[in-house]
């Protein structure tokens, strides 16, 4: 295919805004798919993507128009996987960016508009489900012109849903997006060069990779090299998604495909790295890439022990098309062996959780979620320990340091006031205010390991559903931090323990142990729930004892005798206290994610 003909483009979206059904609707229209073989939502191939009305898994589908070939590549719309998404921009030259006409810009809109500008995209406005009763078209198109610097008639109205004016979009497309280009001049003009934007792994085939081609071609059975992971591999099948995979006998220049190869694992094809002939390498790779690092760390353990080697061999077959999955065998006296996993953020841990269950028939406890921490000891070393109950001895700590994001949050103007409330209840600072129309954006520094509980359910509240937040990881800082340990009947439970900051650690101490008194049951003896930091106590509840009337077969007679049998019980009871253990229910390790 002449690359005049070629255009590649993705679609940008915040959540819910109509990004999916847009696809389904370009793909109807250009042929791609037959009408008796369409459903809702075509391309998100997961259970879990349509039950939650989002994109997880990005995916590439290659239509006709006409003489051209567009290449559409659908990507996730949520904050965690950031990265993935400023890579398929990468990989494309237009965006077509949606906004619901009724809910107007959002805080992915947004995160995402500035990825798609940072990587020079010609940005195509689109303004959906105009058919709606709630539909503002007036005040949201105010905002894309506002937010773009484009003129009002430029935003094209549409309903995916009914597929009015969506025949615009495509001429738009073909009229306004640039064909792709070469980037190499000069003696490394005929060097093999492509993008990989996406890997997962295929239990009967290896691991498969969805590329864009830069530069050169790369045909079916070359020998083909990572430039970051120094990985080799074969290229077994090459070709194009329409939107099933087809095959062809090579790709060129321009085009986006798939390859499918020997290589066991995506960690050896990470998401941005450069594909290129072994037989020839690039001199230099493509710009952008990075190794993705997870900053939220919870501990998943099987109901039963017996399980634990199923949830073993479940997590690596995940983390086998999952790169950013990272996970460790963690052991703990409470729950037995589970294993430490590593996420790139609150939605990708719901999610492989809800896959462990589903796919492998697991039933799981997940400890609360935590990030990982800095710790500068005395003796000159460096850790960073991703769980709480892994930090050595206060002595030995010269400093510990805590990640830190900048966050944006997008509200109507009349919730300002309750926002910034909520971001300094959570140690947080507000850098910058800023309004696009009608609409506030909030900029605010806050320490990660205070947003990841409610921090979402809490700022939906207070805004009656209308706000939405997006942030990125900013650095490390150095705090004030402390490690908080429960003890239940006088014993330690490590995987309750917590890092807190130490202006947080009563309130927090106390709240905690209110709520675990109302999830552990009643023992036959009095049970003492207490908080602590170090050796000293700061908060204690009680749950008070089962008492079985033991004088119910006293008639009359002598009080001496009741206080007799009195007697007997508490001394049965203080025994007990002595050797009883205390079985403490699942629900005990996820107090913390409990809303009040």
């Amino acid at each position: 295919m002449n690359q005049e003909h070629i255009r590649n483009f993705c679609i940008i979206a915040h959540i819910d805004h109509g990004k999916s059904t847009l696809a389904d609707r370009l793909l109807e229209l250009t042929d791609t798919v037959q009408k008796r073989d369409m459903k809702a939502q075509l391309l998100d191939k997961m259970d879990l993507e349509r039950e939650k009305g989002i994109t997880i898994k990005l995916a590439p589908v290659r239509m006709q128009y006409k003489e051209y070939e567009l290449n559409l590549i659908d990507t996730p719309g949520h904050v965690d996987f950031s990265y993935e998404v400023s890579r398929s921009l990468q990989a494309c030259e237009g965006a077509l960016l949606v906004v619901d006409a009724s809910q107007g810009i959002q805080a992915q809109t947004l995160a995402n508009v500035y990825l798609a500008m940072a990587a020079d995209l010609h940005i195509i406005p689109i303004l959906n489900k105009i058919d709606l009763p709630a539909a503002d078209i007036e005040r949201v198109g105010a905002e894309i012109v506002s937010l773009l610097g484009c003129k009002f008639e430029d935003i094209l109205q549409i309903s995916a849903k009914t597929g009015k004016g969506v025949d615009a979009v495509l001429e738009r497309i073909v009229t306004e997006v640039p064909p792709p280009k070469s980037q190499l001049i000069g003696p490394s003009y005929n060097e093999t060069r492509a993008l990989i934007f996406d890997s997962y792994y295929d239990d009967y085939r290896g691991v498969i990779l969805y590329l864009r081609v830069f530069d050169g071609a790369i045909a079916k059975n070359s020998e083909i090299k990572m430039l970051a992971t120094n990985a080799k591999g074969i290229a077994l099948e090459v070709g194009s998604l329409r939107p099933n995979m087809t095959a062809g006998a090579d790709l060129k220049a321009g085009e986006i495909g798939y390859i499918v190869t020997n290589l066991k694992s995506t960690r050896e094809a990470k998401v941005g790295d450069t594909v290129t002939l072994a037989a020839k390498p690039a001199s230099q790779a493509l710009p952008g890439y990075k190794n993705v690092q997870p900053f939220v760390y919870a501990g998943f353990f099987p109901e039963s022990n017996e399980f634990y080697q199923d949830l073993k061999d479940a997590v690596e077959k995940l983390s086998l098309s999952d790169s950013a999955l990272q996970f460790e065998p963690e052991n703990s006296p409470v729950l037995g062996f589970g294993v430490r996993i590593g996420f790139l953020g609150l939605l990708h841990m719901d999610i492989i959780r809800e896959r462990l269950e589903r796919e492998y028939d697991l039933d799981l406890v997940v400890t609360n979620p935590s990030t990982d921490y800095q710790v500068s000891m005395t003796n000159g070393e460096e850790l960073d320990i991703k769980s709480a109950s892994s930090l050595p001895e206060p002595a030995q700590i010269t400093e510990i340091r805590e990640p830190w994001i900048k966050g944006e949050i997008i509200v109507p103007k009349d919730y300002v006031g309750p926002v910034i409330q909520l971001i300094s209840s959570k140690r947080g600072l507000q850098t910058n205010l800023s309004y696009v129309e009608d609409r506030a954006v909030v900029a605010f520094e806050a320490p990660l390991a205070n947003l990841l509980t409610d921090f979402y359910d809490q700022l939906k509240s207070i805004t009656s559903g209308y706000g939405s937040f997006n942030y990125e990881l900013d650095n490390y800082r150095t705090e004030d931090l402390v490690r908080l340990d429960f003890y239940v009947a006088g014993e330690m439970v490590g995987a309750l323990s917590i890092m807190v900051h130490r202006s947080e650690a009563q309130r927090l101490g106390r709240d905690t142990v209110e709520k675990l008194k109302e999830v552990i049951p009643r023992q036959n003896f009095q049970v003492a729930l207490q908080a602590a930091i170090g050796g000293k106590f700061i908060a204690r509840e009680d749950i008070s004892a089962y008492r079985k009337d033991v004088t119910t077969g006293l008639y009359g007679g002598d009080v001496s005798r009741k206080k007799k049998v009195l007697a007997k019980q508490a001394k049965g009871k203080k025994r007990m206290k002595r050797f009883g253990k205390v079985d403490i229910p699942a629900e005990a390790f996820t107090v913390m994610l409990k809303r009040d």
